[in-house]
């Protein structure tokens, strides 16, 4: 029996190690990732906005202040992007008010102010401490940023908005999003700024990943 036994043990010692190696990888520095340990592979990949390009997507909240010290780091990283990847933002919502602040993302987008309105509700909240509890405040912040407050009301309780608020929150059980901020990249992969050992760490684990992700780009354009 134990003659039998060996080569089988021998063989899945190989299949196991052959596993292991394919879940770690390194970058062009040299740093070793690994699955499981820096970043999780998600049991069901997210479908993307375009499968031609190579989704990174944020996951925040504007009430955040982790999010908030974040942004600086990924409006910087955004400017190194290449042509085939695109930076998304998706609100995350396990909140009455954090629907109502995905609202705000929505609405803003839809009004074309979002690159305005982005810090805006940003430092309001993180700042100057106005939770925006309810849609009045967040009506009265657009106002004050040159928003009429009728079209604002239109927007904020329009099909779209609503569209989008629920798009969003199906995302984010996709991505199976522990906390904020979180990235997740091509709907495949998610980060956490504690599995890079910061946000700069969290960066680095992203490009690798982006990498990984463009060796299967030019497969994925020649299906479409």
């Amino acid at each position: 029996m134990p003659k039998l036994l060996t080569p089988l043990i021998a063989a899945l010692i190989v299949i196991t190690s052959a596993n292991s190696l394919a879940e770690v990888g390194t970058d062009v520095a040299g740093a070793t990732y690994q699955a499981g340990t820096h970043y999780d592979v998600l049991a069901t990949p997210v479908r993307t906005s375009n499968p031609k390009l190579i989704e990174t997507a944020e996951v925040f909240w504007y009430g955040c202040s982790h999010c908030y010290s974040f942004e600086p780091t990924l409006l910087e990283w955004k400017k190194t992007l290449s042509e085939d990847v695109v930076l998304v933002k998706s609100p995350a919502i396990w909140h009455p008010t954090m629907e109502l602040h995905a609202r705000a993302f929505y609405t803003a987008k839809a009004l074309g102010v979002l690159d305005d309105m982005h810090t805006v509700i940003f430092e309001e909240m993180n700042l100057r401490k106005n939770k925006l509890a309810d849609e009045a405040a967040i009506s009265k912040l657009f106002e004050d940023h040159g928003v009429d407050p009728e079209k604002f009301e239109k927007t904020f309780n329009s099909f779209g908005v609503s569209s989008s608020v629920r798009q969003a929150k199906s995302r984010q059980r996709g991505y199976e999003i522990k906390g904020t901020p979180e990235m997740v990249v091509n709907g495949k992969y998610r980060i956490t700024a504690r599995m890079g050992g910061g946000h700069a760490g969290m960066m680095k684990i992203i490009d690798y990943l982006i990498d990984l992700e463009r060796q299967n780009l030019p497969a994925r354009q020649e299906t479409d």
